[in-house]
């Protein structure tokens, strides 16, 4: 059933983006039965179901950790743990060093209890996958670790990869240059026409013993790019072009990965300097450059991307440099 809402234009974005947030946590919600008096048709609440499940895996945590864990009130936690109490499902002990602190416990009723809630959880889940192509299944387990990862005030930890392009990185290098820089900096589709141009000289033009184009990479998902190519008129000289991290992935050391991996990669080639062009306001781009050992060499102002900006060319001499 389809709500009958308000009429929303581009004109009123953020409403559109707090309708569309809504919308997805209604859908949601009726996708995996939450709505439901008891979850699984276990008898027990999406919240009993889910301190069963904190206490199966934690043994021995005080109710005060689990409010600040779980984000619930403490009256209301106490009122579901004496439930689950009564229930034989949980019981308390005085904690070892203050007797103030009271530590939760699954009986052996609740490990029993569970055992079945978890099972019939993955089983719901295992139907819910089932159902899928291959594809669709890791397109729906790659959105939910983006959802999870952009709402998480602390940035992943789990390894990347860089790996060398393939089919369908470049239009991904364009995409998310032109979207970034319009949300991050306002430059304007010229921008993202330059990026273009530059990719597709590089697949025409590629010489691999020469060039290269590096890929971020976390369980599939793209991160960021970099671009190491030769200079048109110098064959000592290449060209760092198209740094990129991905809001979510900043933080890593990403950039300095990427931009080592251009300074590696030129010296086995057998270059002796690598410039880059940027623009004054890229600060975080700079900075990397700079700890690179990088060298400001000329800048001069432009309007190139809908922008007044001031373009800068940096150079890397890779003898001076170990």
């Amino acid at each position: 059933m389809r709500n009958s809402g308000e009429n929303l234009t581009e004109a009123d974005p953020e409403k559109q983006q707090v309708q569309s947030f809504r919308a997805f946590n209604r859908f949601y919600t009726r996708q995996i039965g939450t709505l439901d008096e008891s979850l699984l048709q276990t008898g027990y609440s999406l919240t009993e179901a889910r301190l069963l499940y904190e206490l199966a895996s934690t043994k021995g945590v005080t109710a005060t950790a689990l409010a600040e864990d779980l984000r619930l009130d403490p009256g209301y936690l106490s009122r579901l743990v004496t439930r689950l109490c009564e229930a034989k499902l949980v019981r308390r002990e005085a904690a070892p060093n203050d007797n103030r602190q009271a530590l939760l416990t699954l009986t052996r009723q609740g490990n029993l209890a569970f055992a079945s809630l978890n099972r019939r959880s993955n089983q719901q889940i295992a139907g819910i996958l089932g159902r899928l192509t291959p594809d669709r299944r890791v397109r729906l387990l790659r959105a939910m670790r983006t959802v999870e990862e952009t709402l998480t005030e602390e940035p992943s930890t789990r390894p990347y990869v860089l790996r060398s392009h393939r089919s369908g990185d470049m239009g991904w290098v364009v995409h998310r240059h032109g979207l970034l820089y319009r949300q991050e900096y306002g430059w304007d589709e010229r921008f993202e026409a330059l990026v273009a141009r530059i990719t597709a000289e590089f697949i025409e033009q590629y010489d691999e013993l020469r060039e290269r184009c590096w890929i971020a990479e976390r369980d599939g998902e793209s991160l960021g790019c970099i671009f190491l190519v030769k200079h048109p008129e110098l064959a000592e000289v290449a060209k760092l072009r198209l740094l990129f991290v991905e809001p979510g992935a900043r933080g890593l050391g990403l950039g300095t990965a990427l931009v080592r991996q251009c300074t590696q990669f030129a010296r086995q080639a057998g270059y002796r300097r690598i410039m880059l062009w940027t623009n004054s306001v890229l600060a975080a781009a700079r900075h990397i450059y700079q700890q690179e050992g990088y060298r400001l060499k000329h800048e001069e102002p432009h309007c190139r991307f809908g922008k007044d900006l001031i373009g800068q060319t940096w150079e890397l001499d890779l003898a001076a440099v170990r």
